[in-house]
């Protein structure tokens, strides 16, 4: 593997993602959050994939798009479930991702920019 494959990356977010949705507090606020977080988490490196196969420029800035959306809807759910204290487990791995979800965010608002420059 390459020493930065953001791919990879997006799997292992997800599945940091996974781990985070099967240890929410099992109530009405943590059952609805963890099919949420499970949705928006995994989304990146699935329409990541579909990115790398845009048939235009145009199309790639679009699915690059959803994966940033996806990452905020994500970063948004994490919060929630950080300030409601639905997460069971200790509280370091829920910051971590927070941190990766953030850097992950900034990854693709710079790759966006760069590739909206291209376009025009």
């Amino acid at each position: 593997m390459k020493k930065f494959d953001l791919h990879e990356r997006l799997i292992d977010f997800a599945v940091i993602i996974i781990e985070i949705a099967d240890n929410l507090k099992n109530s009405k606020a943590g059952n609805h959050l963890s099919g949420q977080i499970v949705r928006s988490g995994t989304s990146p490196s699935l329409n990541y994939s579909e990115a790398q196969s845009a048939e235009s420029r145009n199309d790639f800035i679009h699915k690059m798009s959803v994966v940033l959306k996806e990452l905020r809807e994500t970063h948004s759910c994490m919060k929630i479930i950080h300030r409601a204290n639905l997460f069971i487990k200790e509280e370091q791995h829920l910051s971590l991702a927070i941190k990766e979800n953030d850097e992950l965010i900034s990854i693709f608002v710079k790759s966006l920019e760069t590739s909206r420059s291209k376009n025009k």
